[in-house]
């Protein structure tokens, strides 16, 4: 058996083409949805990914604000551009770019931003209200993992999810998901017992810890969904957390990498911007 491969790209697609369409009827209606994206130091890989933002931006018709920041920009700076980005109409989304510099604490940055224009879903509010099942902005990686596993017809009720990784950013935020659509969910990290023996009992894996093909292949139910949500660049090119060339022998469907989760995040976040912008001219 070979894996049904998760068209990342082509379902990003779609999407983006759903959305450009609504952005168009917003904009006929006199409202332009609107995305500050903020980038401080030139950290290489976060440079691409701001890039990736803005052509997205530009492909739906969402209006697009970088702010590229030296590397040496103070945290009260960062803090004081967040505040002005909060108060400024025009802009639905604010996103600031991740990883910040050591001197500047992420933190207290993510706290600034208004909840109302969180469009990453990673302020303590939208989290809170994600977790008790309020409306809220998804985190943009957890939701396109969602998004891929229903495009692809996986119906999880009932069904044994194991989620390896427990990040802020991806395992937990995927793991209420998951159990919002009456999956059982078990979160794995760097201390559960006998990991691969885990993985084995799992109708859907979500990996997302970012070391390199640390998932093997074996440990892959036959029949299983696979997510992977990792990059990682080697000396053989990208590849993501899962072993892939064995893995796609035994599971039924799995995103690739790249080509999977990557550009449905990007996707998540122009839908996002879409429906802050929504929100804010009170539709």
């Amino acid at each position: 058996m070979t894996a049904t491969l998760i068209d990342g790209k082509a379902i990003a697609a779609k999407k983006r083409t759903e959305i450009a369409a609504d952005v168009a009827t917003l904009k006929a209606q006199g409202i332009e949805p609107g995305l500050a994206v903020v980038i401080v130091g030139d950290d290489p890989a976060s440079e691409v990914y701001v890039r990736n933002k803005h052509k997205a931006c530009d492909e739906v018709g969402i209006r697009s604000f970088k702010h590229e920041l030296p590397a040496d920009t103070t945290e009260s700076a960062l803090l004081a551009l967040v505040g002005e980005l909060n108060a400024d109409a025009a802009v639905h989304g604010v996103l600031v770019q991740l990883p910040l510099p050591d001197h500047i604490n992420e933190e207290n940055v993510l706290d600034a931003i208004s909840p109302d224009k969180d469009v990453d879903g990673f302020h303590p509010v939208n989290v809170g209200r994600m977790v008790v099942g309020k409306e809220s902005f998804l985190p943009c990686t957890p939701h396109a993992c969602m998004v891929l596993l229903e495009e692809a017809g996986v119906d999880l009720e009932g069904k044994e999810a194991v989620v390896v990784g427990r990040s802020n950013i991806v395992g937990k935020p995927v793991a209420h998901l998951l159990l919002d659509k009456n999956a059982t969910v078990t979160i794995c990290h760097s201390r559960t017992r006998d990991l691969p023996g885990v993985v084995r009992r799992a109708d859907v894996v979500v990996v997302g810890v970012g070391r390199p093909e640390m998932v093997k292949g074996d440990w892959i139910k036959p029949g299983a969904v696979v997510i992977d949500v990792g990059i990682n660049r080697t000396d053989h090119g990208l590849v993501g957390d899962v072993e892939f060339s064995t893995a796609v022998e035994r599971a039924s469907a799995i995103t690739p990498v790249p080509g999977g989760v990557g550009p449905m995040t990007i996707a998540m976040l122009m839908l996002n911007t879409l429906v802050s912008a929504r929100r804010h001219a009170g539709i």
